[in-house]
C-alpha cells in the first residue's frame, strides 16, 4: 500500500504534529476525558475559529469533542486511550507502572503513548474534518472497551444530537475497509469452595485452597477455547477470538488465608451472531464436568456473560462502503484488499445498531521497538487516511 500513498504535504504534516503533540501532553484516560476535551475545544477553535466546537459531558468526569458544519457524515474517533501514561492500572496489565516517554519524530514515524489506541487516527480525523468545511465529528470519550457502567461518549451524542445516514469509524486496523465488525461479550468465571488457612492446607476445600488448583480451571478453558474458535462460521469479513485477561483470588495483603474463591475473566469476539447467555451455560456445563472429575469436585461453578454489543454489518453496497471503496482507489491506487476473520470491534457496530451505515478504516499501528507501551505509526500513511476521510465528507449524501 505504501506505493499507493501521495508524498506528504509540509502543511497537512504539521497540522497533524500539532495534533499529535497536543494529544500527548493532555491525559484522557478513559471516563476522565472532560479536561483533555475541553483544552482540545479551546486549542481548536483558535486554530479554526469557522467551526463551532463544542463539548459533550457525560458521566461523573466524561467528555467528547463534537462539531458540526452542515449536513452530512459522521467522522466517528475516540478521545480516550485504554490505560493511562503510567500508574497502577497501567502495570496491572504492562508490568511497568512507568511513563512511556513523550512523543518522538523521526523522519516519516512518529512514536508515542496511545497512538495505536486511537490518538494517531483521531488526529487525522480532526484535521479531515476542520478542513472538509462540511460533515459532523465525534471524537467520543469512553470509546474503548472496559467495564465500569459509566455512559459512552457515543452513548450521550445518539441521546443528544440527531444521527446521520452514515458514519465513518477512523481508528487504526488493517491495511483494507470494513463494513462488518464482530461483537464482543465478557466472561466471567467464579469457581468458589470453602476458606481455609495455609497453615492447615486441609481446612479449605478443596485442600490447599481453590486458587492452588486454577490449573484445572484453566486447562478446561483452553479446550473450550479451542473448540469455540474451530467453530468459527466466518461470516462476512469477521471472525471469533478469545482470551483470558485476568485471574484473582484471595487477599494479597493476607496470604495466610487461602481464599474460597476463584474468579477469571474472559474477553470473547464474535463476527457471528452468538447468544451471550448460551455460551454462558455452556461454558458453565463444561466446567462443571471437568471439576466434577477432580479436586474441585466439591466446588461450585459459575459462568456469568456481559454482552458488549452484537456483531453487525452495513450492506456492502451501501452509498458509504461504495463511496469509500472510491476514496480508497483513489488515494492507494488499487481497490481495498479483501480480509476475512477480522477480530477488532469498535462502536462502528453500535452505530449499526441505530440504523447508521458505518465503514471503519485507519493506519496500521506497530508497538515501538524496545518501547513498551508505545505505539510507532507512519506520518505520510495519517496523512493519505486524512485525505480519504476529507474526501468522504465531502462527497458523501448528508
Amino acid at each position: 500500500m505504501a506505493s499507493g500513498i501521495r508524498r506528504l504535504g509540509t502543511f497537512l504534516r504539521q497540522q497533524l504534529l500539532d495534533v499529535l503533540h497536543l494529544f500527548d501532553v493532555t491525559p484522557a484516560p478513559r471516563g476522565q476525558e472532560r479536561t483533555a476535551a475541553h483544552r482540545l475545544r479551546g486549542w481548536c477553535a483558535d486554530r479554526w475559529p469557522h467551526v463551532e466546537w463544542r463539548v459533550l459531558e457525560h458521566g461523573p468526569a466524561g467528555g467528547s469533542l463534537i462539531a458540526t458544519r452542515g449536513a452530512g457524515p459522521l467522522l466517528y474517533s475516540h478521545l480516550d486511550t485504554s490505560l493511562d501514561d503510567g500508574g497502577e492500572f497501567n502495570r496491572l496489565v504492562t508490568g511497568d507502572g512507568a511513563p512511556a516517554g513523550p512523543l518522538t519524530v523521526d523522519g516519516d514515524a512518529v512514536t508515542g503513548f496511545g497512538l495505536g489506541v486511537a490518538r494517531g487516527p483521531a488526529a487525522a480525523a480532526l484535521v479531515a474534518f476542520a478542513e472538509a468545511g462540511t460533515g459532523r465529528l465525534l471524537l467520543a470519550g469512553s470509546g474503548t472497551h472496559r467495564r465500569g457502567g459509566w455512559i459512552t461518549g457515543l452513548e450521550a451524542y445518539t441521546k443528544a444530537c440527531p444521527l446521520p445516514r452514515s458514519a465513518i469509524v477512523a481508528k487504526c486496523g488493517p491495511p483494507t475497509l470494513l463494513w462488518h465488525e464482530p461483537g464482543a461479550l465478557y466472561l466471567t468465571v467464579r469457581v468458589t469452595g470453602r476458606s481455609g488457612a495455609a497453615m492447615m492446607a486441609e481446612s479449605a476445600t478443596p485442600p490447599g485452597g481453590v486458587v492452588a488448583s486454577a490449573g484445572v480451571v484453566l486447562d478446561e478453558l483452553t479446550s473450550w477455547r479451542t473448540a469455540y474458535l474451530a467453530a468459527d462460521p466466518r461470516v462476512g469479513q469477521t471472525g471469533r477470538a478469545c482470551g483470558i485477561g485476568a485471574i484473582s483470588g484471595g487477599w494479597p495483603d493476607k496470604p495466610d488465608l487461602l481464599p474460597a474463591r476463584l474468579r477469571i475473566d474472559l474477553y470473547v469476539v464474535a463476527g457471528d451472531r452468538v447468544e451471550p447467555a448460551v455460551l454462558a451455560a455452556e461454558l458453565a456445563d463444561r466446567l462443571r464436568a471437568r471439576c466434577a472429575k477432580s479436586v474441585l469436585r466439591d466446588c461450585e461453578v459459575e459462568v456469568e456473560a456481559e454482552p458488549v454489543a452484537a456483531a453487525a454489518a452495513t450492506p456492502a453496497d451501501a452509498p458509504v462502503v461504495t463511496a469509500a471503496r472510491a476514496a480508497w482507489l483513489d488515494e492507494f491506487g488499487a481497490q481495498p484488499p479483501p480480509i476475512t476473520g477480522w477480530t477488532g470491534s469498535t462502536d462502528g457496530v453500535v452505530l449499526r445498531a441505530h440504523g447508521v451505515d458505518t465503514v471503519r478504516l485507519g493506519p496500521q499501528a506497530q508497538p515501538a521497538a524496545d518501547e513498551p507501551g508505545r505505539d510507532a505509526l507512519s506520518l505520510a500513511q495519517l496523512a493519505a487516511y486524512a485525505r480519504v476521510y476529507r474526501k468522504l465528507l465531502t462527497q458523501l449524501p448528508a
